[in-house]
């Protein structure tokens, strides 16, 4: 019974490694989807640079470029969040991918 509880055991640690790895994987690919959006966060922003460097001669046309700035910058924070998310995450599939247990025999 001993050896059939070690084998058993082994197999068990076996599958643990590789659902480990596969859980990495898997948070690694969420950190690129959140990566992405980092990447879209960039390309609104600069179309809002765009917007706000066109001559507004108005009352009502400078109100909208102030409300763009703010708009900008109110992204620039979101952006920074985004990408602290995308570096936690990258973080957090290495020590996924290092919780797996040993393998049989190993040290």
């Amino acid at each position: 019974m001993s050896a059939s509880m070690t084998a058993t055991s082994a197999g068990i640690t076996a599958a643990d490694a590789a659902a480990c790895s596969s859980r990495s994987f898997e948070v690694q690919l969420l950190a690129g989807q959140v990566e992405t959006c980092v990447e879209q966060l960039d390309a609104v922003r600069a179309r809002l640079s765009q917007l706000q460097l066109m001559h507004w001669q108005s009352p009502a046309g400078q109100a909208y470029r102030s409300s763009l700035r703010v708009q900008a910058i109110a992204l620039a924070g979101a952006r920074e969040g985004v990408l602290a998310a995308a570096l936690a995450l990258r973080r957090h599939s290495l020590h996924v991918a290092q919780s797996a247990p040993p393998a049989p025999g190993g040290y």
